[in-house]
């Protein structure tokens, strides 16, 4: 029988090497990977990849879906966020089930996120989210890894909030142990933010031109430095999302050398923007915690990049526009942060990394799509084989564009990234075995997209070690 569709001709580039070869699909999966110099196998539809690059569809794990924080809610929706990751190369994205307030439970923000991804275009798993610890939290817990959450994200800022006191991380800990979860931590010392921040606002310094000035890199290294600790204590795995600063980075390098099961990611704005940004005429684009840090700083995070020390990079997408941003940009501890990006963390990201040489090119694919998919423990994802989900991407390496937020379709007005000229931007974008981006544009499949249930962390590692193995 006819293959689906074959992308021939392409070099297929894995985390693992790299191969000219033809990729075959059906029903939904690689069904062979075959040496280029074979035949083009028959098929309802050939792509002509010659020249240009495949790589796995990318795995976003750190996104914000028609999230509501305070009285702002994000402009999106599912439907919007994922037609937009598609635009970007990203075929698996993960969300947050954060309470909206005190009223709504760990366990109902996590359902309320499983109906409204009824509409994504990509597939979709969640992380939830703990903020208050009570007796119910435990079976909540249970609960929610029954139904494939199986981490939590929690914010070691944000007092009165989203925050969750260290008694809480503690024994949030000792659950995700339990019930075989990760811990997702944003990783910021509230006392330092918050005695940082009411410094400036009595100096009259609490606009967006001095947000880089009240959140510094000392306290997101102080939070890694007491998380780990916690991590250390209770044997829990860890993963640090948005690291903005190389000290968070080599903290969690020296932890993993020690034995610490940790992760390290950072976001696209971190390695290509400044704090010089806050000067700028639109400073308000760049809103977002942790902020900006020096140039000195975005060099020595994008060598960390590069010589692999991050293990993923993820968005951390938040879709706010202009006009919510501006409305308390007087005062940042008001104003909305938060930046949109899950449509251009491909081209961000590989550009970032600097020359595409083959293992440039195969270290992209670890941060952008194979990292990710293996510590979030999604199977199928993240891989061009036999028996992988058919989520790939054809780009050209050498393909300059300039970003132009008009032509985005992220649900907001702008870009932190206006203007940059980048490398990398998807060409092809296949996901679940369809073509939905192509030379003729972008091809709605509709709400088509799964919601994934995770395996366990531990159980996830132990398979891989397992076909490692039998590999070898």
């Amino acid at each position: 029988m006819k293959a689906d569709l074959v992308i021939a001709h392409g070099l297929v580039v894995n985390a693992s090497g790299s191969q000219a070869a033809h990729v075959v699909v059906s029903g939904g999966r690689v069904i062979a990977v075959l040496d280029a110099s074979e035949p083009v196998p028959e098929a309802l539809r050939v792509v002509d990849a010659t020249g240009r690059v495949v790589i796995p569809g990318g795995v976003d794990g750190h996104c914000h879906v028609a999230q509501v924080t305070g009285r702002y809610r994000t402009l999106d929706d599912f439907a919007v966020t994922s037609t937009a990751a598609l635009w970007g190369g990203t075929t698996t994205i993960l969300d947050f089930g954060i309470p909206r307030d005190a009223d709504e439970s760990p366990l109902a923000a996590a359902r309320n996120k499983l109906d409204l991804a009824r509409a994504a275009r990509c597939d979709v798993a969640l992380h939830a989210s703990v903020i208050t610890w009570d007796e119910t939290v435990p079976a909540q817990l249970e609960e929610l890894a029954a139904l494939g959450i199986r981490s939590v994200k929690m914010y070691m800022t944000n007092r009165g909030t989203t925050m969750a006191d260290d008694d809480t991380v503690l024994r949030v800990m000792r659950e995700m142990v339990r019930l075989d979860g990760l811990t997702y931590i944003h990783a910021e010392h509230d006392a330092l933010v918050v005695d940082c921040t009411a410094r400036h606002a009595a100096a009259g310094e609490i606009g967006i031109a001095h947000l880089h000035e009240t959140r510094p890199e000392l306290a997101e290294e102080a939070s890694v430095r007491e998380v780990l600790a916690m991590a250390e204590y209770t044997g829990a795995p860890v993963y640090f999302v948005h690291q903005s600063t190389p000290g968070a980075v080599d903290l969690v390098a020296a932890a993993r050398a020690r034995g610490l099961d940790v992760h390290s990611e950072t976001c696209p704005h971190y390695l290509v923007l400044d704090d010089g940004v806050y000067a700028s005429r639109f400073p308000e684009r760049f809103a977002c915690c942790p902020p900006m840090r020096s140039p000195e700083t975005v060099a020595a995070l994008r060598k960390r990049f590069a010589d692999g020390s991050i293990h993923t990079i993820a968005s951390d997408h938040s879709c706010y526009d202009l006009t919510q941003k501006r409305e308390r940009s007087d005062d940042i501890r008001q104003m909305p942060h938060g930046l949109p990006g899950v449509e251009t963390r491909m081209p961000v990201a590989f550009t970032a990394l600097g020359s595409p040489t083959p293992r440039a090119l195969e270290r992209f694919v670890e941060l952008f799509s194979t990292g990710p998919a293996r510590i979030n423990a999604l199977p199928g994802k993240g891989v061009i084989a036999p028996g992988y989900d058919a989520d790939l991407v054809v780009f050209d390496p050498a393909e300059v564009r300039a970003v132009d937020s008009r032509a985005l379709h992220m649900g907001t007005d702008f870009s932190p990234f206006e203007g940059e000229l980048l490398r990398g931007w998807p060409q092809i974008v296949v996901a679940g075995g369809r073509v939905v981006l192509d030379e003729r544009g972008f091809h709605d499949p509709g709400p088509v997209g799964r919601f994934l249930a995770r395996r366990g962390y531990r159980e996830a590692a132990a398979r891989e070690e397992l076909v490692a193995a039998a590999g070898r």
